[in-house]
């Protein structure tokens, strides 16, 4: 024997029997992942809320700031009967075989509050904008001390209570 025939070149492909195709592997994985997650679609909102307990409402809210937490304002919210949400209950929502406790998306966290409390709080924010609103046309229908009223059809101002488009302007 030549030492030529004594080298014998180590097999590169390594054992393929013991190993599953990385092929089927992928195909698996992909399965899982759009069992998961649903459709991987750009277009999908992701920040759309799932149904909450009765008497429950879901918000997103931040918890980032520049990529910092704010501690401050997470002390504010729950204050405000602010909680997260566990991800136990959307287990959906979030990447499955991770450790994580809430459920979050690009620096907001969906948190819960009672439906009672929020509904409370639109009805300050509701009643806070009327106020202004009023102030307002107060501010417009008054005239300084001494001087006439604006009563008057031709001079009194007329104030638009509603929502409409706003025009794009054309570039």
């Amino acid at each position: 024997m030549t030492n030529i025939e004594k080298k014998q070149r180590p097999d590169m492909r390594g054992s393929m029997t013991n190993e599953e195709d990385p092929r089927d592997r992928a195909a698996r994985r992909a399965a899982e992942i759009r069992n998961h997650l649903g459709s991987i679609d750009e277009g999908v909102d992701e920040f759309m809320l799932p149904e909450a307990p009765a008497g429950w409402s879901y918000e997103w809210k931040r918890k980032l700031l520049l990529g910092a937490e704010d501690p401050s304002y997470q002390v504010h919210l729950t204050r405000l009967g602010w909680e997260p949400v566990p991800v136990s209950r959307h287990p959906e929502m979030m990447p499955q075989g991770g450790s994580y406790n809430t459920i979050e998306r690009k620096g907001m966290i969906l948190m819960e509050r009672p439906t009672e409390l929020v509904e409370e709080a639109r009805d300050i924010e509701k009643r806070r904008a009327i106020n202004q609103v009023r102030s307002k046309e107060a501010q417009l229908a008054g005239t300084p001390e001494g001087t006439m009223t604006r009563d008057h059809a031709k001079v009194r101002p007329t104030v638009k209570k509603g929502y409409e488009a706003m025009p794009i302007p054309k570039e």
